[in-house]
């Protein structure tokens, strides 16, 4: 690493430590406060109000992949309190932003002009910024109406400074084997590819058609002469981001709906496309009153190498009661071939259990999955503590863990009500999609 690069890190690594100080001092002052005053739920939310604030600015400023764990935070719905998760929301569409000049600067670096001298209309406010790059609005010289996202200078040495940090902080966990050194290098390998905006721009030309016969989805429209490894311009999406959706109360039958497209569309990209849009935080979809959904920001998307339909099946019929060569070739397919089966089989408690409210096998049994359910949440944060204490986290599925998570939370957020077993049968039953999933795979 060079000396700037060092710079970079040890300043980062600076930045972080003096956040952890400061939030230690403010929950120390809490705690006195607790003790001379006797607790109150007042304080407690005011606490809890300005640790996350304090959080979200500081992980805003920083961006890279510090920010993308502050994403990750605001999506923890049944772990972090109400008033933490509405102050780091903001992290997912409304960071700070670069000065306008340093964005035109960095425009120009890229594509050899200013926005000005590209665009007849280009509005120097981003409606959008995030960990990475920040979105703004313009109009082609020809009329459309266009987003453009510009990449934050040196993001891309800011995500291998936070990586190098990273790795220190989870020593202890990495050689106790509770966190796969593999799992850390996916993360780093899918956060570092999301700064080559020409593999995004593939991405999205990818999906477009992979998707296309879901008629209520839309993916932006790459402009390419407008486009380069660090700007990407792309057709505007209308529709909102989820919070300001839901400010308009949408009913509870519309609310369905999109659940259940938001199920269709992962399960379609798993099972036909064997890719998958890896970033599901509520800032890269935008929705319609009508049900319309817009998916935007591909610069995360996994390859997926293990049999969906197969696993889908195991859990439908739950196989791995029929044999121990059955419950074995089970958790080959979900942990991956080198599982300990004696550790595995631990699992298996908490699974049947979600399996029955996601999958009930009774056919007289309410299979609509509620996503306010607590008892869901429950058995889902055991699971996931289960798969931590026995080491059976299986790294290549780290980022598609990622994606299923943001999914489920846009499922709670919507108090979203899905059939999720019947969505997989018709997923499994759209042989029409095979052409598309070839013309896809061709274009890849």
């Amino acid at each position: 690493m060079n000396r700037n690069g060092k710079r970079g890190m040890l300043g980062r690594g600076f930045q972080l430590g003096k956040l952890g100080l400061s939030l230690v001092g403010s929950y120390l002052g809490y705690q006195a406060q607790n003790f001379l005053l006797g607790e109150g739920e007042q304080r407690k939310v005011r606490f809890h109000q300005q640790a996350s604030r304090r959080v979200r600015d500081e992980l805003g400023v920083l961006k890279g992949a510090v920010m993308k764990l502050g994403q990750l935070l605001s999506m923890q719905s049944k772990v972090l309190p109400e008033e933490a998760l509405r102050e780091l929301s903001d992290l997912q569409m409304r960071a700070p932003g670069m000065h306008a000049t340093l964005a035109r600067a960095q425009f120009k670096a890229a594509l050899g002009k200013y926005p000005e001298d590209v665009f007849r209309e280009f509005d120097s406010e981003p409606f959008a910024a995030a960990s990475l790059g920040q979105v703004h609005r313009a109009i082609t010289r020809s009329g459309e109406r266009v987003a453009v996202k510009i990449q934050y200078p040196a993001i891309r040495s800011a995500i291998e400074n936070d990586f190098t940090l990273l790795r220190s902080a989870t020593l202890p966990g990495r050689l106790s084997g509770h966190l796969p050194t593999g799992l850390v290098d996916e993360f780093q390998k899918g956060f570092l590819e999301e700064t080559d905006y020409v593999q995004e721009a593939d991405n999205l030309d990818f999906f477009r058609k992979g998707l296309s016969g879901l008629t209520y989805l839309t993916i932006p429209r790459v402009y390419r002469e407008f486009s380069t490894d660090r700007v990407l311009t792309m057709s505007h999406i209308e529709g909102e981001i989820l919070g300001d959706f839901l400010k308009r109360k949408p009913s509870a039958a519309v609310r369905d709906l999109i659940g259940t497209r938001l199920a269709e569309m992962f399960d379609t990209q798993l099972h036909w496309l064997k890719k998958v849009h890896a970033d599901h935080h509520p800032g890269n979809y935008l929705f319609r009153p009508d049900g319309r959904i817009g998916l935007v920001d591909f610069g995360c998307v996994k390859r997926s190498h293990f049999e969906i339909s197969a696993l889908m099946h195991c859990y439908l019929e739950r196989t791995w009661q029929k044999s121990e060569a059955a419950e074995r070739q089970f958790f080959r397919l979900i942990f991956g071939p080198k599982v300990p089966h004696k550790r595995a089989r631990k699992v298996l408690p908490v699974l049947e259990r979600l399996c029955d409210i996601v999958y009930p096998r009774d056919a007289s049994a309410n299979a609509v999955v509620d996503f306010r359910d607590p008892k869901l949440h429950e058995l889902g944060s055991q699971y996931s503590w289960h798969i931590l204490r026995e080491k059976l986290i299986p790294p290549e599925c780290g980022l598609i863990g990622r994606a299923q998570m943001g999914l489920h939370h846009i499922l709670y957020e919507l108090g979203a009500r899905v059939n999720a077993k019947e969505v997989w049968r018709q997923v499994f039953a759209a042989g029409g999609i095979e052409e598309r999933k070839s013309d896809a795979l061709k274009s890849s």
